[in-house]
């Protein structure tokens, strides 16, 4: 009897082939990497379980702990030893502790936050090129010494000490600034930091872009993580490279053109309710006893480190 199906579906591609790596199918790295930046924004300013915790922490007022925050990453910006930044770094490592907070989550993100905005961004001015100084560890010899503009290029090229600890220097102070962000964000309720800031007289015009931002980067995030699993759950087969960029490029313009549908939206929105550029709060409570003492805590510590 001959067979009723269609030739092309008995032809067998390359292209076509399963990539059976671990159960699933292999998607380009570009590809899942839309996948995992939506994930991480969304967990990232996801804070709502740790900040609704019945613990002290959470109980003290936003205005204690947004004022402690300004006035330690003050302080951590004008050390120049590398002791007192290590210190403020174990301070808020013990704080975090006492808060409950998941260690581990947190300076997850805060060491990779710090390894991309502090130590690679740091990085070249560990060579002698940038910065003058003892060679500890020689990279490259040339023949001779060059001169390029205003730079000087001399004939060996290597790592100083002198570098090493202003990269050290920047790594730390970034790493102690998110390390106290993310602490104050994962205690406080994010409508108790906006009527914090609001107290402490932030121009409203700030407050309402972080306000938005906030409120509908969840929406956008979800958005792209929606596109990516539309995306693999049609595909068969693996994905090349070169679909993956046409697709990411085309997913960017449809996202760029879908945010601006979205601000015209909110903005007409906005408008049709009465909106002004003012922003009233209610409900401002008065500081209780805990908050007083936490806040005195707060600044004898900050005032030893200055001190330091």
């Amino acid at each position: 009897m001959k067979s009723k199906v269609p030739s092309f579906l008995l032809e067998r591609h390359p292209s076509d082939s399963f990539n059976r790596g671990k159960g699933g199918l292999k998607m380009p790295f570009i590809e899942k990497g839309i996948h995992h930046v939506a994930d991480v924004i969304k967990t990232g300013y996801v804070q709502w379980e740790t900040a609704s915790k019945d613990d002290f922490f959470q109980k003290i007022d936003a205005r204690i702990k947004v004022l402690s925050l300004l006035f330690y990453i003050i302080i951590v910006s004008l050390k120049k030893d590398i002791l007192p930044e290590v210190l403020v770094g174990v301070f808020v490592f013990i704080l975090t502790m006492i808060a409950r907070l998941n260690i581990l989550s947190l300076y997850k993100r805060v060491l990779f936050f710090s390894f991309i905005f502090g130590f690679l961004i740091a990085l070249p001015s560990a060579f002698n090129v940038i910065t003058k100084g003892e060679i500890i560890f020689p990279i490259l010899h040339l023949s001779k010494t060059y001169r390029f503009w205003i730079y000087h290029i001399p004939s060996e090229i290597g790592i100083t000490r002198e570098g090493i600890d202003g990269v050290m220097m920047l790594t730390s102070r970034v790493m102690n600034s998110l390390s106290l962000s993310f602490f104050v964000l994962y205690t406080t309720p994010f409508p108790e930091i906006i009527k914090a800031l609001k107290v402490l007289k932030v121009p409203d015009g700030f407050l309402i872009i972080v306000t938005l931002s906030y409120k509908y980067i969840f929406i956008f995030a979800k958005t792209v993580e929606d596109m990516h699993l539309a995306k693999k759950s049609r595909s068969a087969g693996q994905v090349s490279d070169a679909e993956a960029r046409s697709w990411i490029a085309g997913r960017v313009a449809f996202m760029f053109k879908k945010t601006r549908l979205r601000c015209e939206e909110i903005f007409k929105a906005m408008l049709g309710r009465g909106f002004s550029d003012n922003i009233k709060i209610y409900g401002v409570s008065k500081l209780h006893a805990r908050d007083w003492f936490t806040g005195a805590i707060f600044f004898l510590v900050g005032v030893i480190f200055l001190w330091m």
